[in-house]
């Protein structure tokens, strides 16, 4: 696997993100997801970046491998929807892009023993940027 991105969380998701880890219990599919949030920087919500991935953020993204480009909302697991595009947070492609920014790629594992290199493409709505509640 490549050199892990830098990856960058508000406070605010930060501490939503370990609080539901926390109540969901040990789950070897969410260890990906413990790792990153573990080597994250935290920042406070004023001093998110406008072009990276935070909880709630549009972004699209491609598959380095197929060449394939999606747009996605990443929520939080009870907001999911496939067919409006909105992916969790616990989902594989979900935990992959949260923390990035615009440029970076990561190698992400998903079921199956397989592996996607993702790479971020564009943030068109985040709400910190927005001056949106969170």
């Amino acid at each position: 696997m490549a050199t892990l991105p830098h990856v960058v969380l508000s406070r605010f998701d930060h501490e939503r993100l370990e609080r539901l880890l926390e109540k969901l219990g040990p789950r070897p599919d969410l260890d990906a997801l413990r790792e990153e949030l573990e080597r994250a920087e935290i920042v406070d919500p004023a001093d998110v970046p406008s072009d990276l991935v935070t909880m709630n953020s549009v972004v699209r993204f491609v598959d380095e491998e197929s060449g394939a480009e999606s747009e996605v909302a990443l929520v939080f697991p009870g907001h999911a929807d496939a067919e409006k595009n909105r992916i969790s947070v616990l989902a594989p492609i979900g935990s992959a892009l949260l923390g990035l920014s615009v440029g970076d790629a990561i190698d992400w594992p998903l079921p199956g023993a397989r592996t996607r290199r993702l790479r971020v493409v564009a943030v068109t709505y985040q709400p910190e940027a927005a001056g949106d509640p969170i």
